[in-house]
């Protein structure tokens, strides 16, 4: 902080502005939540018919400043705005009005994305363990904030959002080369530009996954003193991830099955939502449940990589899960047997080996792109930090 800045107590620049409504179980009550970290206001499912415990709730205005009880204490306040005006709160979010002669709202608002302020006011929190802790509007108002004068404060603010929409352009960016990437090879691997009749032409073959694939089964009794390196399949076409080792002693399980490089797998469970993915190198010998299937591609008809780009379009997804088992989305498991009679249009290998070098070239910009999030994450707490030391 500037050592032209008075450090203020919050409670001097900001006031409880509490509007209590009466629950009328006649009327339907849009709700809202704050999210955690600084993340702003959410719109949350109505309450209708009286179906809450409480009898009051807190109606909002634009100009409200918003916080969390039970989890203020990890970012989850807010600035209000006219999208959430005349919506609702419960009672366990007070909120606040600044003394705009004195504090600007957004550099509030900017001040409360910070880490260090969520611990200062976490440290007012009463209640044992994190998830037990809790706030109350006087903890708010003990919190210590810089006050420099109001031209400063809009100064600083003009200053804080020019960066903070060059990070976020350049957030999006980096995060679009790989959604770029992604489209590429779904339109490689789909060629919407050809009709049926040309891809025909062109050597594309009707096929059954029957045909192509053939499942692979490494079944390991699990034993209580070992442990066995596991991973997932994340949703929506986005690969495999590391889950925590599964320990013998602590699992229900009696098998699970190894995977190798190479292999094609998919989630039973969430097959209807894009659970599909390739085993990668880095996943060679790891372990799953039996709700993973496996398969070993014929390679000289098609590529594992191919059919990961088939696979990630959500109208393919819906076509394999459509009357597969469960009922409902949540219960919606694809049997290998139901997924293997998929039938697609499959393209000759010389343009099934494009579609692998480009995912190749992709796979290894992961590290770089991730990397490169990382760095823009952290860029705006420093750009905070600067701000709010009277030093940008």
């Amino acid at each position: 902080m500037s050592a032209a800045w008075p450090s203020v107590a919050l409670g001097s620049v900001v006031s409880l502005d509490v509007e209590r409504v009466p629950i009328d179980a006649s009327k339907a009550y849009p709700m809202v939540g704050v999210l955690s970290f600084g993340r702003g206001l959410f719109d949350r499912e109505p309450i209708e018919n009286g179906a809450t415990s409480y009898k009051c709730f807190y109606r909002l205005k634009s100009d409200h400043i918003v916080m969390s009880q039970l989890f203020g204490w990890e970012g989850a306040l807010a600035l209000s705005d006219e999208k959430f005006a005349g919506k609702y709160l419960s009672p366990q979010f007070p909120t606040f009005l600044s003394d705009q002669a004195k504090l600007d709202r957004n550099f509030l608002g900017w001040l409360m994305r910070r880490p260090t302020f969520w611990s200062d006011l976490g440290s007012r929190a009463s209640g044992m363990g994190d998830r037990r802790r809790t706030l109350n509007p006087d903890a708010f108002f003990a919190c210590k904030i810089p006050l420099p004068p109001l031209d400063e404060q809009r100064r600083i603010l003009a200053r804080i959002e020019e960066l903070a929409a060059k990070v976020e352009e350049a957030r999006k960016l980096n995060a679009s080369s790989l959604v770029g990437g992604s489209r590429l090879l779904s339109a490689m691997a789909h060629r919407a530009d050809l009709s049926t009749e040309a891809k025909l032409r062109q050597g594309w073959q009707r096929a059954k996954l029957e045909d192509l694939l053939t499942e692979y089964r490494d079944p390991y009794p699990v034993l209580a003193d070992a442990s066995y390196p596991n991973f997932g399949i994340y949703s929506f076409g986005r690969g495999l991830f590391t889950k925590p080792h599964i320990n013998g002693l602590g699992s229900s399980a009696t098998q699970l099955f190894r995977a190798r490089a190479g292999l094609f797998i998919y989630s039973r469970l969430f097959a209807f939502e894009g659970a599909y993915g390739l085993v990668e190198d880095e996943y060679d010998g790891y372990f799953v449940s039996n709700e993973y299937p496996m398969f070993v591609c014929n390679e000289n008809r098609v590529l594992p990589e191919f059919l990961i780009a088939y696979l990630l379009p959500s109208t393919i997804w819906r076509e394999i899960a459509n009357g597969s088992g469960g009922l409902g989305d949540r219960r919606q498991r694809v049997q290998p047997q139901h997924f293997l009679k998929h039938e697609l249009l499959l393209p000759p290998l010389d343009w099934q080996q494009k579609i692998k070098n480009i995912r190749n070239r992709l796979v290894r910009a992961i590290p770089l792109q991730a990397e490169t999030a990382r760095e823009l994450d952290a860029m705006l707490p420093a750009i905070l930090d600067k701000a709010f030391k009277g030093e940008l």
